[in-house]
């Protein structure tokens, strides 16, 4: 069984690419899944991202503050910033605009931390800069929702912030319970969780693509074009920037990682939840959700080698 784990984690991307493939020519079996099930299988992974975290996690926040604040001003101000541009550069449709902004608001993604580790990269950082930025999710994401995409439509603030409580952090806090008072349970079940998390992404992917496959087919090789930009100039500028703050490569691969690779899957809920007169707006967060677990495995292989010590 672990060996079994092992494999679904470690091949993710191909994973989440062959659903979504599937969903979208063969639509039927995935579409008869409602897509409020998103929301349970999004609570989730973040039940999951809460067993796996520790006191350990959060005291890099504490011992190198400054770190983690470079890191998480470049992840809520790079990539809602790229999306504005770029949804203004391509003129995408209001709908899809709306879904690339939802992408760039919100927290760095639990597969950041995986890919980190592959690529030799400052993992205390990154887990302690995906803490973070979920905690602050609830306010910063709604903010810069209504700040970059107000004028497109209304923007429910309010109910935003208590769906990322209730989706995102109520789960995180039961999994550090659990962690805490069930503590040969979490044990138990930690090892399989990378792939777990892996099978409820991919099921998350194939929701949203079957239900909107119609769509995908007008317009889609243009939206593909800006998220993949708007992945690749996360990863970019979150080195470059932490670079020019003068941290050390293996935290700027942290920060990299951490930035470029966003909670797509919070996106496609709050679109989903918030926006279901625009569905089109659902679609940038699950193509995102394909495609930076594709770049995630490359830049690993990147930055790894650019971090192995040279005979």
């Amino acid at each position: 069984m672990k060996s079994i784990c092992d494999f679904i984690a470690r091949w993710m991307g191909i994973l989440v690419l062959l659903m979504a493939v599937f969903s979208l020519f063969f639509p039927a079996p995935m579409s008869s899944i409602p897509t409020w099930v998103i929301n349970p299988l999004l609570g989730l992974i973040m039940f999951g991202m809460g067993l796996t975290l520790s006191a350990q996690d959060f005291r890099v926040v504490f011992s190198r503050p400054k770190d983690v604040l470079i890191g998480c001003i470049a992840q809520f101000a790079v990539m809602p910033f790229m999306a504005w541009l770029l949804v203004k550069v391509f003129s995408l449709p209001q709908e899809l605009a709306l879904g690339v902004i939802l992408v760039g608001c919100c927290p760095g993604g639990t597969a950041s931390n995986v890919i980190t580790y592959l690529a030799k990269g400052d993992l205390a950082l990154s887990v302690g800069m995906t803490a973070v930025s979920t905690l602050l999710a609830p306010l910063a994401t709604p903010f810069l929702v209504w700040f970059l995409a107000g004028t497109m439509v209304d923007v429910d603030t309010l109910g935003m912030l208590l769906s990322i409580v209730y989706v995102v952090i109520a789960p995180i806090v039961v999994g550090l319970l659990c962690q805490r008072y069930l503590p040969r349970l979490t044990r138990g079940v930690v090892d399989y969780l990378p792939a777990f998390s892996t099978l409820m992404i991919t099921l998350v992917v194939g929701i949203v693509v079957s239900h909107n496959a119609d769509r995908l087919f007008v317009g889609g090789l243009l939206v593909i074009l800006v998220v993949v930009l708007h992945n690749l100039s996360g990863l970019a500028f979150g080195y470059t920037l932490s670079r020019l703050f003068g941290m050390p490569r293996q935290k700027c691969v942290a920060v990299s990682i951490e930035v470029g690779m966003q909670n797509s899957g919070l996106a496609t809920s709050l679109a989903t939840l918030h926006f279901s007169l625009f569905p089109l707006a659902a679609i940038p967060g699950a193509i995102f959700s394909v495609w930076h677990n594709i770049s995630g495995a490359l830049a690993a292989r990147f930055y790894g080698y650019l971090l192995t010590p040279k005979q």
